[in-house]
């Protein structure tokens, strides 16, 4: 089953049912169905040919559902873009990608997007002019949408995914969480990040209601998912740590939410106390997954009573076991490494295979194992436990230093919110630990003193500076590569 047939199904069943949610305004399955299949039809007249690549210039409306559905409608592959992003970073983008057409809201070509790509708007439905558009013909391999990573050169890599792929992971997530009509789903990440793939598909392959969050939401979610009844959730944790921050998570506040879930980054054992004291009626469960294995591909989900959580070496949640259609295997040096049906089949660019799998030959087969660059360990109880990127071990005098296990003893200072630790380069070339947190203020010494008991002397860090929140990327990870932008003006204050 391709993406857009698990909509049309529910078009079927569900027409009169609300699809879609934003504030005040709504949309039934078979309005949104009409909406995309008239912007398809202006598309299709647009492009041309089958399987075009089209650019989705989102505004974080209802509109941009009835785009992504268009574009699956007129046999094209989806690319979403995002207005946050330099144009540099969108105009390459466009270009790898070989965009045949963007959707826009007005049909105008952003300032930030080559002149020389036609737009199609994706404004509500116009009066029907007759035309009805054959179902597209989809193929297992055919690509359904095509993400763009940041790549170690600084060059965005684009992720192609498969029907396969994703009809792999919806298969299993669909069957795992009780999702049907009557359940409203938060919506909280980008179009460009792929769990938004969760987001849309388990409502609208399901009869559920996807509901935007209004400006703020994200910053406030007790607000947004009583107000909107939201009875799932998923998120990255950081919004957590900034609800607990703003004093904004008390105690039994989302008493009706049934499931919470949380990816892209580690889910600290801190931030799923916070969540569990505020939703007790909710399942919670730690999802894994790169890009390049399709949304999340392992998952562990805390017991019902606190006292049987696990108590883990870094006080991170567990990522647990693989999904039924994703084979793993660990090197020795710890890093995980994946296969499977959720398997992307090679990058955009051909180049960027090299060094991402095992074997490291071409062409990419069913065979090939795709090396995700994390760190994990096996554990007796929970599956695997995630341990830091690779990259993100250092060797410092010597001694090798996973900064992860620096930050989780940082975290058990209950003062500490959020914390990051880099390895900064000073005089004669010589490196130091530099830990920036968010929290409550806590001196050197304290710091020192705590963490005296819990890391050796050569783990623990010179340098300790308090920021009232941690910088983050468009998709709400704590943004490491900012924080490094900013210690050299750090360090002089």
């Amino acid at each position: 089953m391709d993406l857009l047939r698990r909509f049309t199904n529910c078009v079927n069943q569900y027409p009169d049912l609300v699809a879609v949610s934003h504030g005040d305004d709504s949309v039934t399955y078979a309005e949104l169905d009409a909406w995309s299949r008239d912007v398809a039809t202006r598309l299709r007249a647009t492009v041309g040919q089958a399987h075009p690549r089209v650019g989705l210039w989102p505004v974080r409306e209802i509109s941009d559902y009835a785009g992504y559905l268009a574009i699956l409608r007129a046999g094209g592959i989806v690319v979403p873009l995002n207005p946050a992003f330099p144009a540099d970073r969108n105009q390459r983008i466009c270009t790898q990608a070989g965009l045949r057409a963007v959707l826009t809201q007005d049909g105008a070509v952003p300032a930030a997007l080559p002149s020389s790509i036609p737009a199609v708007a994706v404004h509500g439905p116009d009066p029907a002019d007759g035309t009805v558009l054959p179902t597209p013909q989809v193929a297992p391999d055919d690509i359904a949408y095509i993400l763009f990573t940041s790549g170690s050169t600084g060059t965005p890599k684009g992720v192609p995914i498969s029907h396969r792929n994703v009809n792999a992971y919806l298969d299993q997530v669909l069957t795992t969480y009780d999702i049907g009509p009557g359940c409203r789903l938060s919506q909280t990440f980008d179009l460009t990040f792929d769990p938004s793939v969760f987001d849309i598909f388990a409502a609208l392959g399901t009869g559920a209601t996807a509901v935007l969050p209004r400006a703020g939401d994200l910053m406030n979610p007790v607000r947004y998912v009583t107000e909107q009844r939201l009875t799932h959730w998923f998120s990255v944790p950081s919004l957590v740590s900034v609800a607990r921050r703003l004093s904004l998570l008390p105690a039994r506040s989302m008493p009706d939410l049934r499931v919470s879930k949380f990816i892209g980054e580690q889910f600290t054992l801190a931030q799923a106390e916070a969540w569990a004291a505020a939703a007790p009626g909710s399942i919670i469960d730690n999802v894994y997954g790169p890009t390049e294995v399709t949304v999340a591909c392992t998952g562990y989900r805390l017991p019902s009573d606190r006292a049987d959580w696990p108590v883990t070496a870094n006080g991170t949640v567990p990522i647990g076991e693989s999904y039924r259609e994703v084979e793993v295997t660990v090197q020795e040096d710890g890093e995980l490494l994946l296969r499977g049906a959720q398997r992307f089949d090679g990058y955009a660019d051909p180049a960027d295979d090299s060094g991402r799998f095992v074997p490291d030959t071409a062409p990419i087969t069913a065979e090939h194992w795709y090396r995700t660059g994390d760190r994990v360990a096996r554990l007796d109880e929970g599956g695997f436990l995630h341990l830091g990127r690779l990259d993100h071990q250092v060797k410092l005098n010597g001694y090798r230093i996973e900064l992860g296990e620096v930050e989780m003893a940082l975290r058990e200072d209950r003062r500490i919110l959020d914390c990051v630790v880099l390895a900064v380069e000073e005089d004669a070339g010589l490196h130091q630990l530099h830990a920036v947190y968010s929290g409550s203020p806590v001196t050197p010494a304290e710091m020192i003193r705590g963490l005296r008991d819990r890391l050796p002397q050569y783990m623990i860090p010179r340098r300790f500076t308090r920021l009232p929140e941690l910088p983050l990327t468009a998709n709400g990870k704590i943004d490491r590569r900012a924080l490094r932008d900013l210690l050299p003006a750090l360090s002089r204050s």
